[in-house]
């Protein structure tokens, strides 16, 4: 995340204000609150990427300018992607975060990301184990762990301050040994086979 993304992040995240409200993380009463302005959260999130403890990502798509014989596309800020809680030691492990602009959800580009930065952690950190919790009506959000094939491992009641209260979550998790192949080619392969299968069905029988 720069600075610079601040117009581009402000407009996403104005026009899906609705979407994104009832999944919003918010500080319990009497504790401090977030950062007031965009320049303020990327200063406190690049100081602890300094640190060693988060990355934090925006996650961008090029979007096809639609005219024939045209190479490449406009590049859009499309959501946020942020790697936190990273512990080292005998633990190794880290969770991922992310929000997604609603007119982009369903093409893939959420499950990519997250793919990407996983096996960013696991290959190049060094990293054993990544977390996603997530509340249990965010469809959205399920269906991005689901492609990826994250292990579903039980309900943490009242985990994370979100939307104003205390929130069930439910934890899934992935060991790098379980991808050794990387998360992202298991993604595109997934990828693959899917469109194959709907090729196959559409054909004369």
């Amino acid at each position: 995340m720069r600075v610079r993304d601040a117009r581009a992040w402000r407009e996403v995240r104005a026009r899906n204000s609705a979407w994104l409200q009832p999944w919003e993380a918010t500080p319990p009463a009497g504790t401090d609150p977030r950062p007031r302005s965009f320049g303020a959260m990327v200063r406190l999130l690049r100081a602890q990427a300094r640190a060693g403890l988060c990355l934090p990502f925006v996650v961008t798509y090029t979007e096809p300018t639609g005219r024939a014989g045209s190479v490449g596309g406009v590049e859009r800020l499309v959501g946020q992607l942020t790697v936190s809680g990273i512990t080292l030691g005998s633990a190794r492990w880290a969770q991922i975060g992310y929000w997604m602009d609603q007119a982009y959800a369903g093409r893939g580009i959420m499950p990519t990301a997250v793919a990407l930065a996983t096996d960013h952690c696991f290959f190049v950190l060094g990293l054993h184990r990544i977390e996603v919790n997530i509340r249990p009506e965010n469809a959205a959000s399920l269906r991005v762990v689901e492609k990826l094939g994250f292990r579903r491992e039980g309900l943490r009641p009242r985990y994370l301050h979100i939307d104003g209260d205390w929130r069930d979550h439910l934890a899934f998790a992935l060991n790098s040994e379980e991808v050794p192949e990387g998360l992202l080619a298991r993604w595109r392969r997934s990828q693959a086979f899917g469109q194959q299968r709907r090729g196959s069905s559409a054909s004369p029988g």
